[in-house]
This record gives structure tokens, C-alpha cells and sequence, in this order.
């Protein structure tokens, strides 16, 4: 024993007070690991150190980053990424001009639910063919506030899409509604929808699709998280699940860190029912 003491260059008491404690040592870092899993494993592998970490915290617990990394390097749990950019799908060569097309949300912070929403439009694939979507996403929250999807691209596509985030949402007149230029959201009966109820409209610049990067950021985490590596054999199968996910798991279940690691319904409903949470 004194040659294993010399060795480590530690103490006596020290190298017996390690062995004694080792067992408890072992428990809670199975603990752990197993607190990890679980959180990754809900989260449907999306999930990072940094989100797991956060998650543990908000719960009471306590991780480090790099604890938290490691544990899911041993456990080989690695979240799921997507390198991928989505080619832009709507054509905005009629509407260059930026006195009819304004942008009402360049520079401006929103706060508080239903101030602003942003939508766009994204190509799905299915064994049948290309399917659209089309959502309209709470700024403030990120709740996804109501989505359509089609086997075509069309005006109908993004009407459908806003109808539905109003029936459940009843959007407030004033409310931005911001997306690109193209010719579904620049058409007469689209600009003639949103008038009706007082939605104030706002586009990105042209050759800018970081002013919508919001929309953007659904559509990776979308891809990256529910379509990646999966097979649609029809397009119902396709929006069956495009819509278990959006509704059980990203609106109420996906926890983001900007949001105090909540989720964005969950994030929503607390600004709701305290005008004093910013």
C-alpha cells in the first residue's frame, strides 16, 4: 500500500478516503448518465451537451459542459446535424420594388407574442413526390403557429397556412406578418386576406434570406431532426409526421436555451399570464 501511496504522490488518509468514497462516486456518475440518456433520448436525438447541461441545471441538478460531453461521447450519443442549405424556393423578380415591399422588422426586437410572425416555404420528399410546407412562426416564441402542406407551390399553399395559424391563434390587428417576396405572399388574394383582418406586411430584402432567418432556422431543425435519414413512402405518411412532430414535440416539448430552456408553447403561455416576463 505505501509503494501505491508514493507512487500517486499522495497521502495515506487521501488514498484510503478515494476508495471509500469511489462506490458513491460511481452511483451518482451512473446517475448522470442515465439523467443524460433519458434527456437525449426525448428529445429524439437532437439534444447537445449544452442543451442537456442546461436541462439538467433548470431541473436542479448539476453538470458542467464538459462532464455532460463526455458522458455522451462514452455513451456515444451524438446530436443530430445537417450541413445541408435549403435552395430558395419562390421567385421574387417582380417585386423589387421596395416602397410597395417594405420591411418592418429589420432592427426591431419583439418581445411578446403575436407582435410578429414570419412564414415561409420548404420542399419535403415523399415516395409519391415533392411536398411543400408552409408554417407561420411566432418571432418572439418560435411557436409554429400554423402550417400547410402541399403537393403544389402555390397561393393557396400559404393562404391555407395563415388560416389556420389565425383560427388558432386569433392574430390581433397589427400584427407583422414577414416573409420573402415571392409570388404567393405578393399575390392579390394573399395581400387581400391579410388587409381583412389588419395584418401589417413585411418582406425581406432582395437576395437577403437573412432577414428571415427565423423561418430558416425551423426549416434546418426540421429537416436535420424529423427527416433526416427517414423514408416517406406516400405524402400522407409524410404529413402525418412532419405534423406529430410540430405539434408533439417542437411546439411543446423542444426545450431552446433562448427561451430560459423552455418550450416555445410553454414560453408562450408564461408571457401570456405575466406582461412583466421579457
Amino acid at each position: 500500500m505505501a509503494r501505491w501511496v508514493r507512487y500517486f504522490k499522495v497521502s495515506r488518509s487521501g488514498y484510503y478516503e478515494y476508495f471509500a468514497t469511489r462506490e458513491v462516486r460511481n452511483k451518482k456518475q451512473k446517475a448522470l448518465k442515465h439523467k443524460i440518456k433519458q434527456i437525449f433520448d426525448e428529445s429524439e436525438g437532437e439534444y447537445g451537451p449544452d442543451r442537456i447541461c442546461g436541462i439538467i441545471r433548470k431541473q436542479g441538478g448539476k453538470a458542467s459542459y464538459r462532464k455532460v460531453s463526455r458522458y455522451m461521447a462514452d455513451m456515444n450519443l451524438n446530436s443530430v446535424h445537417n450541413s445541408n442549405r435549403t435552395r430558395s424556393l419562390t421567385d421574387s423578380r417582380k417585386a423589387r420594388d421596395d416602397t410597395l415591399h417594405p420591411n418592418l422588422v429589420r432592427g426591431q426586437e419583439f418581445d411578446r407574442p403575436y407582435q410578429a410572425v414570419c412564414s415561409d416555404i420548404t420542399y419535403l420528399k415523399s415516395g409519391e413526390g415533392w411536398e411543400y410546407l408552409c408554417v407561420v412562426k411566432d418571432i418572439a416564441t418560435g411557436e409554429i403557429l400554423g402550417e400547410s402542406m402541399s403537393a403544389r407551390m402555390t397561393k393557396e399553399l400559404v393562404i391555407q397556412a395563415y388560416r389556420n395559424a389565425h383560427t388558432r391563434h386569433k392574430l390581433p390587428p397589427g400584427t407583422i406578418f414577414h416573409s420573402d417576396r415571392g409570388s404567393q405572399y405578393t399575390s392579390k388574394a394573399f395581400r387581400k386576406l391579410l388587409q381583412k383582418y389588419g395584418i401589417q406586411q413585411s418582406f425581406s430584402r432582395v437576395g437577403m434570406p437573412g432577414d428571415n432567418s427565423w423561418a430558416e432556422s425551423f426549416f434546418a431543425t426540421l429537416k436535420k431532426a424529423c427527416i433526416r435519414f427517414k423514408r416517406f413512402d406516400t405524402r400522407e405518411d409524410l404529413s402525418a409526421e412532419v405534423f406529430r412532430w410540430i405539434e408533439s414535440h417542437y411546439n411543446t416539448g423542444r426545450v431552446q436555451k433562448r427561451l430560459g430552456y423552455r418550450s416555445p408553447r410553454e414560453y408562450r403561455e408564461l408571457l401570456m399570464s405575466n406582461p412583466m416576463v421579457a
